[in-house]
């Protein structure tokens, strides 16, 4: 672990970032050039004290979850994501599957999507970055573990996943996240963790089989679904979905269909945070 070298990166791109870039009020004077330190905390979900010895040179070594919280906090490119888990010791995160973090350019998109709910998904179905009207819209959806990290295992094997959505949209929701998941397993064919997600998700769901089996493609482009809210009740949204170029990850953003979904949703946006169990994507 590079201590000082570390300690100083952190401190340039802490001071390189705006706090209009990661969607902080800029407001009144500020002593601090960037971002403060503060302000990293909040937003990697971490003590100020850590923060304040990471750029001190006097931490422990910090852990890769960690680094990737850090990594997005500070909107991070890849090639500085990657220096800054070299510096700290650890190798960076594979290039390829659901461990790569959010791309930074789509970071970004996020911060200025503003009350729009929007969020970063693997070509697996993980969430890998939200924006806040994301979360308010659908719930914490980051941090899972195991194949809970997939929207398509928990589709088949959590009841809860399909309750936040109308039973009259359960079969088409249900055969877009197989179809989805057949052309992502055509393009990355050969990669471990698509093949192990699969031959567990046929092994948990009688259902995934079937469907499976009928082999129909398409990947997600485009589409209008319903989230029974526990707030403010049903919001029937148009999904627009923007791919990086290799396919990898995507951008999901939902706007209203209709004028009661459009007051609801601004409803949410100022009743704040609750966490509830609901899906996303």
């Amino acid at each position: 672990m590079q201590r000082e070298q570390l300690a100083d990166f952190l401190r340039r791109r802490r001071a390189a970032i705006r706090p209009t870039e990661v969607g902080l009020a800029d407001s009144g004077i500020r002593r601090t050039v960037g971002l403060r330190r503060e302000e990293v905390a909040m937003l990697a979900g971490m003590s100020v004290d850590y923060v304040v010895r990471l750029e001190q040179g006097r931490s422990s070594q910090p852990s890769a979850q960690l680094l990737a919280a850090l990594a997005r906090a500070l909107r991070m490119s890849d090639d500085e994501r990657d220096h800054l888990f070299h510096l700290a010791g650890h190798q960076p995160p594979p290039a390829t599957g659901a461990a790569r973090l959010a791309r930074a350019g789509l970071l970004r998109v996020l911060d200025l999507l503003g009350d729009t709910p929007a969020l970063v998904m693997s070509d697996l179905g993980e969430v890998l970055a939200q924006n806040r009207a994301g979360l308010l819209f659908a719930g914490d959806q980051r941090g899972r573990t195991g194949d809970r990290r997939y929207l398509v295992y928990r589709w088949f094997t959590e009841p809860a996943t399909r309750a936040a959505h109308p039973p009259e949209e359960h079969d088409q929701q249900a055969r877009q996240l197989v179809a989805d998941l057949r052309a992502t397993a055509g393009r990355r064919f050969g990669d471990e963790e698509v093949a192990g997600l699969i031959v567990r998700l046929a092994a948990a769901s009688d259902e995934f089989r079937y469907r499976w089996a009928e082999h129909e493609v398409a990947v997600r482009r485009a589409d209008r679904k319903t989230l029974l809210h526990p707030r403010v009740g049903r919001l029937r949204m148009d999904c627009e979905t923007l791919m990086t170029p290799d396919q990898g990850q995507m951008l999901l953003v939902f706007t209203p269909a209709d004028d009661e979904t459009r007051e609801r949703l601004a409803l949410l946006m100022v009743v704040g945070v609750e966490e509830f169990a609901g899906p996303a994507g």
